[in-house]
């Protein structure tokens, strides 16, 4: 194919805009899948994304279109994520591409992962074209919103799209547009191979398997290839591309995009970002790649049966090969055993590894309470990373704590201000600015992003009857009065509920953890108490009442004393057990802290 002829475009907007229904349109305008193979969503490869009706990884698909102009054009197209978890997918996608469509629901007008994803096209250098979807729905007003995404990038309002994905209304105009206003890739196909793999995945058959967009050169399938950054060598034992199947082909050329089988079985050495090279006639240089993806959530994954740890391990090694923002390294806990600490991009991307661990790998696992990682000045000028409580210092070697802030971008309508700053400055925000955008309000506030991953998506929904769009980025570290809270069950500290926390909000949070887990941790037949402690003090408590055996029940009369006689043996033995015996402490007591907030804590 000539590369005048190849457009390279992917879909971006806000969660739950239309993207992957877009793309199921443009595979049947261009009869790239069988009518009967039809069914929605059909780049979303997971049943998580079926189920949860979101895209989680980004699909490449390659579709033939013949255009007005009577030309035959390959098209590559990229379906990518709208939840603000996976932008790291979006980042990915845009550097194989040349063009982008922004879709926006006509109903709800521009989000705040639209604005985010629209300058991260803009610092991509891409062609942007702007689609209002859903103009089919009775509550649509497509002049205001066309004339607020024309004002956002640039654009005339009636170079805006107007699609309904649903019914296919617009696809051909889409189709048009990509082709006239797309450029086509530059790259010299004479020059030595480059490619850069933007996704790779594993086939427990047939190894490890990558996607590639090919910058220069072409790519055989007889071709014994070379990763330039890890300097690994490896066959090309089958290449193609996805129609949206997986098809072979002999060749893949400068500007294409495609997919290599390289059998290797050992996971972990090609990571996403690394540039393919031929191993006899190597480049000079690799492609720029992508930054490295900084996880911003850490929490413990531990299996409940303790002899699944190893088929826990495999699990994240296999997912971690297609997962390049999952990190974990082995952990111990004195109440949970042996697990491991997993760093996640947020609450929604854990959620989504968990249920698939659980799901794929048939493990039965518990969850610590998720946390950020802070750094931490030694009295001896060294600065650690701590990303579980446990590993805090004592507080008499701590210099100071600095907690990871986050920009974050709110858009909410007129008549919500007021309850979103209130939450904001209950999460210890710090206000930056205000704009009208449409119909609405941005508000930006500089937040701890410890306040931002337990409840405070949650939150926001509720208080603004769902209207709110949430978007965050990091701005760094600044310290603050921070401590590690620690519960005690009978006096013993249990490691997996620390937490740490803003010395202030230290005794709220205390309270509302004992009271939850005293209604969750069972009786037993001796008094608990369930302690929130900060260091040597105790900021919180409340206590699990005993069991009584009815010791009396055989005494149906006679003296008194034999009674008191039974009584006292109770009291004797429970007093032995106390010191003695464990205290059962539930899953459920354990996810009950993920909880916090539901009551407005």
């Amino acid at each position: 194919m000539q590369q005048s002829l190849i457009r390279n475009f992917c879909i971006i907007a806000h969660i739950d805009h239309g993207k992957s229904t877009l793309a199921d349109r443009i595979l049947q305008a261009t009869h790239a899948i069988d009518e009967r193979e039809m069914r929605d969503q059909v780049l979303d490869s997971m049943d998580l994304e079926r189920e949860r009706g979101i895209t989680i990884k980004a699909q490449a698909v390659r579709v033939g279109y013949r255009a007005s102009d009577g030309l035959h054009y390959q098209l590559n197209l990229i379906d990518t994520p709208g939840h603000v978890d996976f932008s790291y997918e979006v980042s990915r996608s845009l550097a194989a591409c040349e063009g982008a469509l922004l879709v926006v629901d006509a109903s709800q007008g521009i989000e705040a992962q639209t604005l985010a994803n629209t300058y991260l096209a803009l610092e991509s250098d891409l062609e942007i074209i702007p689609v209002l979807n859903k103009i089919d729905l009775p509550v649509a007003d497509p002049d205001l919103h066309a004339r607020a995404i024309a004002d956002l990038i640039g654009e005339n309002p009636a170079d805006v799209l107007r699609v309904s994905a649903k019914t296919g209304d617009g696809v051909a105009e889409v189709l048009e547009a990509v082709v006239e206003r797309v450029p086509p890739p530059s790259g010299d196909r004479s020059a030595p191979l480059r490619a850069l793999i933007f996704d790779s995945v594993y086939d427990q058959y047939r190894g490890v398997v990558v996607f590639a967009r090919v910058v220069d050169g072409e790519l055989d399938r007889r071709s014994r290839l070379r990763a330039m950054q890890s300097g690994l060598a490896l066959p090309a034992e089958e290449i193609g591309y996805l129609a949206p199947a997986m098809t072979p082909t002999e060749r893949l050329s400068a500007g294409e995009t495609g997919y290599v089988v390289t059998t290797l079985k050992s996971l972990g050495q090609l990571r996403v970002g690394d540039t393919l090279t031929l191993d006899d006639r190597p480049a000079h240089a690799p492609l720029p790649g992508y930054r490295e993806v900084r996880p911003m959530v850490f929490c413990g994954l531990f299996p409940v049966d303790a002899d699944r740890y190893p088929a826990l391990r495999d699990a994240l090694e296999r997912l971690s090969l297609n997962d390049a923002s999952l990190l974990w390294e082995p952990e111990t806990s004195q109440a949970l055993g042996f697990g491991f600490r997993c760093g996640f991009l947020g609450l929604l991307h854990m959620d989504i590894v968990r249920e698939r661990l659980e799901r794929e790998y048939d493990l039965d696992l518990l969850a610590t309470t998720p946390n950020v990682e802070y750094a931490v000045t030694h009295t001896s000028g060294s600065v650690l990373a701590v990303r579980s409580p446990v590993d805090l210092p004592d507080p008499n070697h701590i210099e100071v704590i600095e907690e990871p802030y986050v920009r974050a971008t709110i858009l909410v309508p007129h008549d919500g201000v007021g309850a979103v700053m209130g939450l904001c400055q209950e999460r210890r925000g710090a206000f930056v600015t205000m704009e009208a955008i449409e119909q609405r309000q941005q508000v930006v506030y500089d937040l701890p992003l410890a306040e931002i991953v337990l409840d405070f998506h949650d939150q926001l929904k509720s208080r603004t009857r769902g209207y709110a769009s949430l978007d965050y980025e990091p701005v760094g570290n600044r310290a603050g009065p921070l401590v590690r809270l620690d519960i005690l069950l009978a006096g013993d500290p249990v490691d997996a509920l620390s937490t740490i926390v803003h010395r202030d909000m230290a005794h709220a949070r205390g309270r509302d953890l004992v009271e939850r887990l005293q209604k969750t941790i069972p009786r037993q037949l001796f008094e608990v108490p369930i302690q929130a402690a900060i260091g040597g003090r105790i900021v919180a408590r409340e206590t699990v009442k005993a069991k009584r055996k009815d010791v009396l029940a055989k005494c149906y009369g006679g003296d008194i004393t034999r009674k008191r006689k039974l009584l006292e043996r109770q009291k004797e033995g429970k007093k032995r057990m106390k010191q003695v015996g464990g205290v059962e402490v539930p899953q459920e007591a354990f996810l009950s802290v993920l909880q916090i907030g539901d009551g407005g804590s």
